[in-house]
């Protein structure tokens, strides 16, 4: 039914727009991790609505409460289902009586939700609202937790292009910090940028439309070996996560469409060996995935959304009866989905990579070959040993 995403580390998500409130049941976190509601909360606090006049003035503090699944007394998790839930307060259901009970949002999921299910959510547009991505976000902070305990992996996405303003080619990805993107409005890390992608959203704000870009998400010190030949190469997967997310309509990894201009010669990633042994790319169009599987070097991928289909301008439509009317969108609406796409993008990565970490430990790693000698041309390993916690706590 499409509301679970993952096989070994499994996320199902919950709620409705509108409905007393939505969240997520983790399933498959490693036991031992230190966990509460602290990183999960500021990973939430990125995503709510009313940060700035750029997103949607819905007033959510948007207070997770774990349920399920942590130790409150030692602080860790117990291997067990961890549910997380965060109630609606600020939903306002009269703004979507009227017109748009019965005629459909243009480019809006309203019809096809019609068509599938013969009948929908209205209010708030029910499980196809961005509200839904809080559950992911939520498990997806989980995933990061553990992905830093194991490897020092830092997931980081923003805002790289508003329309057709951009930051710099040559934007130095392996430098950027959560810091640089927090501090702007708009999640961009390249200041100049970021005020003309901001004049951009004010401009079509003002005129009660809406207007969409890029998220860049880059992922540093992921392991080489993760992903899969043939069906499940970790790009593939990472594309459905990616392109699972509200409003996303495009999906790139390392040199995407652009390497399609350019000769094997000046595409490939030659491999050098590093002061610590290690085999490396000297460039990394690979975006840090050959064949499927990771190479140890910084994944980088990017997702294109459109802008959002609820507007404040008339636009003809249909009705549920076939009338054609026309149709002017209310309720609270994002102008541009980007500051807040950026960290669900980043949680749909890390939870891509944190089921592919486990679904490796769980196969090629089963039996220990170190002991034997065993090889690994790219030399990456763990910083860490999830065992961080006596068993007996």
């Amino acid at each position: 039914m499409g509301n679970s995403f993952g096989r070994l580390f499994r996320i199902s998500t919950w709620g409705e727009s509108h409905g007393g409130g939505v969240g997520v049941v983790v399933d498959g976190c490693p036991p031992r991790v230190p966990l509460s509601e602290v990183p999960i909360q500021f990973e939430l606090d990125r995503r709510r609505p009313g940060q700035s006049r750029l997103t949607t003035p819905r007033n959510e503090s948007d207070q997770v409460e774990i349920l399920s699944g942590v130790d409150k007394e030692s602080g860790v998790t117990l291997g067990t289902p961890i549910a997380m839930l965060v109630r609606n307060k600020d939903q306002r259901s009269q703004d979507y009586k009227g017109g748009m009970t019965q005629a459909y949002r243009p480019s809006h999921a309203d019809a096809t939700y019609d068509a599938k299910y013969g009948v929908r959510a209205v209010a708030g547009g029910g499980r196809s609202s961005a509200r839904e991505t809080i559950g992911r976000v939520a498990g997806g902070a989980v995933a990061r937790e553990v992905l830093r305990l194991y490897a020092g992996v830092e997931v980081v996405g923003y805002v790289s292009k508003v329309q057709d303003v951009g930051m710099p080619d040559d934007f130095d990805v392996d430098a950027v910090t959560i810091d640089d993107v927090e501090a702007s409005m708009v999640r961009c890390p390249h200041p100049e940028s970021a005020e003309r992608m901001i004049a951009r959203i004010d401009e079509i704000r003002r005129k009660g439309n809406s207007i969409g870009g890029v998220v860049t998400c880059v992922a540093q010190n992921v392991p080489a070996g993760l992903g899969s030949p043939v069906f499940d190469k970790l790009e593939a997967e990472l594309a459905k996560a990616c392109m699972s997310l509200p409003a996303s309509k495009g999906f790139e990894v390392g040199s995407g469409f652009d390497g399609t201009l350019l000769a094997g010669k000046d595409h490939n990633d030659e491999f050098y060996v590093d002061a610590d042994g290690r085999t490396r790319t000297r460039s990394n169009r690979s975006g840090g995935i050959q064949g499927g599987i990771s190479n140890g070097e910084t994944i980088v991928v990017r997702v294109a959304f459109k802008p959002t289909s609820t507007i404040g301008q008339l636009q003809a439509t249909v009705t549920r009866d076939g009338e054609e009317v026309e149709l002017r969108g209310k309720g609270r609406h994002d102008p541009c989905v980007l500051p807040r796409a950026a960290p669900m993008v980043e949680s749909m990565v890390a939870l891509t990579l944190m089921d592919a970490l486990m679904q490796q430990k769980a196969q090629c790693e089963l039996l220990d070959f170190e002991a034997d000698g065993g090889f690994n041309p790219l030399g990456s390993k763990p910083v860490h040993d999830l065992g961080v916690v006596p068993a007996s706590a």
